[in-house]
């Protein structure tokens, strides 16, 4: 399966999950996953919250910013990977003056 992301339609998250600004996204989903390329322009983010029945995987194409994992902030730049496990917590941020592009998958553990 491909899945080409120029030819999905880019959604829109104001706050997304009380995070500032807003979230672009393109993503495929099934009941499995949820695949997406999304865009934090400067001074965005995706606010804290916990993954309780999936984990997530957030890779950096393009950009720099930090993510507040656990409590504990650290700084990612493009080609580096998050990982934050079911039952934990964390935040992505933007807090560079250029777009923060990363590429996610987020896993249902059944």
């Amino acid at each position: 399966m491909i899945i080409d992301f120029d030819h999905l339609e880019e959604t829109v998250i104001p706050h997304f999950r009380g995070g500032e600004k807003e979230t672009r996204s393109r993503m495929y989903t099934d009941e499995n996953n949820k695949i997406m390329r999304g865009k934090l322009e400067s001074g965005a983010s995706i606010g804290l919250h916990v993954h309780e029945g999936n984990s997530e995987i957030i890779y950096i194409l393009e950009g720099r910013g930090k993510v507040i994992d656990d409590g504990s902030a650290e700084t990612l730049s493009a080609g580096m990977c998050h990982y934050c496990p079911m039952g934990h917590e964390h935040s992505l941020i933007n807090d560079s003056d250029e777009d923060l592009i990363f590429f996610a998958v987020v896993p249902e553990h059944k």
